[in-house]
């Protein structure tokens, strides 16, 4: 009953590799051995197909996103709208620092709710909600750990940042929800927390 998460459906190579030696998907063979299920985080997942999307969907699985790593090795454009259509569980991640410079999540909501727009051709893929529910309690859910982290609620850990809004880029601030997903980025944030205990303050670190 491990979680288990892995890279899946990266690149086209890997799957066509897969399907020249058993005919099938690199999901699929991890569903024959017994890989998959709620405890199951497939990273990447660009290039999974409907019957993929199917069984991730049917089994609880989850998917992180990453959409810089995925646009900086050209692997291609994650199937995130019929990914969130099928009702799979899809967060945001940012890869490695070989693939990705700023590991900044803030840039993850920004492209991943831009980039499912332009593949969609639809203005109202992923919007604002929905990419930072991405970004804070689908992660949380992936890890089993939405009980705990994820949202502000009473009961759970006090891992807050505080943005601020107020500088002349993020000014005027029509809507805050969509600043944060398309206007602001990691240098405004001020503070952290983490579990109620200060981290940075004024931005500096404690």
């Amino acid at each position: 009953d491990l979680p288990i998460q892995t890279h899946l459906a990266e690149t086209r190579d890997e799957v066509a590799v897969e399907r020249a030696a058993s005919g099938g998907t690199p999901l699929a063979r991890l569903d024959r051995l017994g890989a998959t299920g709620p405890g199951f985080i497939a990273i990447h997942a660009v290039h999974v197909d409907d019957s993929d999307i199917a069984a991730l969907a049917a089994q609880g699985c989850h998917v992180v996103h990453c959409p810089t790593s995925n646009m900086k090795l050209a692997s291609g454009i994650a199937p995130v709208t019929a990914l969130l259509a099928a009702g799979v569980n899809v967060a945001l991640g940012s890869d490695g620092a070989a693939s990705n410079n700023r590991l900044d999540v803030f840039a993850e909501m920004r492209l991943a709710s831009l980039l499912a727009k332009v593949a969609s051709y639809d203005a109202a893929a992923v919007p604002a909600a929905v990419a930072l529910r991405m970004a804070t309690l689908n992660g949380a859910r992936a890890l089993g750990m939405d009980d705990r982290i994820g949202s502000l609620v009473p009961g759970k850990q006090a891992d807050i940042v505080a943005v601020d809004l107020a500088g002349i880029a993020t000014q005027p601030v029509f809507d805050p929800l969509s600043h944060l997903v398309f206007a602001a980025g990691r240098g405004c944030v001020t503070d952290v927390w983490i579990g109620g205990v200060r981290m940075v303050a004024d931005r500096r670190l404690t």
